[in-house]
């Protein structure tokens, strides 16, 4: 041994504390992603566009509420289940900018394996930052239906009828949020650079929706109706459209109100369903082969 070599005591000691576990790291990772998603916990830059983009959200339903008390009117001028469609570039930007920023950034800097060193599993990490990104979407497009339902209240409309409208919203945009979060969140985690997740998700999530309306307007122009119903599948905002149509009392905006009936709306529903089931497990199986 060299005379130089020397044993230090750097005093660690033996932990004797309680050990939180998994459930106590998969609910700090779900909070610290859903804060994130607001950059609340991050510097000043990181909170101006998503808090811009709730405030975009928010702006028109006050509007509209301010507009039917000032006139008296007895309804809203918006049903509750359109809201989330008429706005939804804001939503697909929201998703297109915090789905990369929640993953992206853990793969470009090789700092998942951290996670995963004890006790969290690849299980938990993508449950909680799903469940953090469907979270944060619900508070972006459900805060606005409160807004609508509470001016509506204090503008003495008929309560059972606001109430079952504000309820149908709700189921509407939690569906919505699933699906959104979802398709986010697995095009976000397929490449480590945020830019091109960025890309992916807008041309999935917005691009495909004007495809698809350019399409169906077009089969109306032509008289075949039943192919507007069917072509709604290809997007996810025409299928949210679709479910609420078919089950939740809304009124569709497909060309020539050719929404889904019940039957239709059963195959949207899987079809929905099936894409919240399918993201989950490719990002449990793109997870896996990034050797977590």
């Amino acid at each position: 041994m060299s005379t130089e070599t020397q044993i230090h005591n750097i005093g660690y000691r033996k932990y004797d504390g309680p050990r939180l576990g998994r459930a106590y790291a998969r609910r700090s990772l779900f909070a610290q992603s859903l804060r994130g998603a607001y950059g609340l916990g991050r510097s000043a830059k990181s909170k101006v566009l998503p808090m811009i983009l709730l405030g975009v959200m928010c702006v028109p339903a006050l509007i509209i509420v301010a507009v039917a008390v000032v006139a008296k009117s007895s309804t809203l001028g918006v049903d509750y289940t359109r809201y989330a469609i008429i706005m939804q570039l804001v939503i697909a930007l929201f998703v297109a900018s915090q789905a990369p920023q929640s993953v992206s950034r853990d793969l470009r800097f090789r700092t998942i394996p951290l996670y995963f060193s004890r006790p969290i599993e690849r299980v938990d990490y993508v449950l909680a930052k799903y469940g953090a990104m469907a979270s944060a979407l619900f508070v972006l497009t459900a805060l606005p239906l409160v807004l609508l339902y509470a001016g509506a209240l204090l503008a003495k409309m008929d309560f059972s009828e606001q109430t079952e409208g504000f309820a149908q919203g709700v189921a509407s945009v939690a569906l919505l949020s699933l699906l959104f979060g979802g398709i986010g969140l697995l095009l976000a985690a397929l490449t480590p650079r945020r830019g091109f997740g960025v890309a992916a998700v807008i041309a999935v999530l917005f691009i495909s929706y004007g495809a698809v309306t350019t399409v169906q307007a077009v089969a109306w122009g032509t008289d075949n109706t039943g192919a507007v119903t069917w072509l709604g599948l290809f997007s996810p905002i025409t299928l949210i459209d679709g479910v609420q149509t078919a089950f939740l009392g809304a009124t569709t905006s497909f060309p020539g109100d050719a929404g889904p009936g019940t039957g239709a709306g059963v195959v949207y529903l899987l079809v929905v369903l099936g894409l919240i089931a399918g993201s989950y497990a490719g990002l449990m199986l793109r997870y896996r082969k990034a050797g977590l």
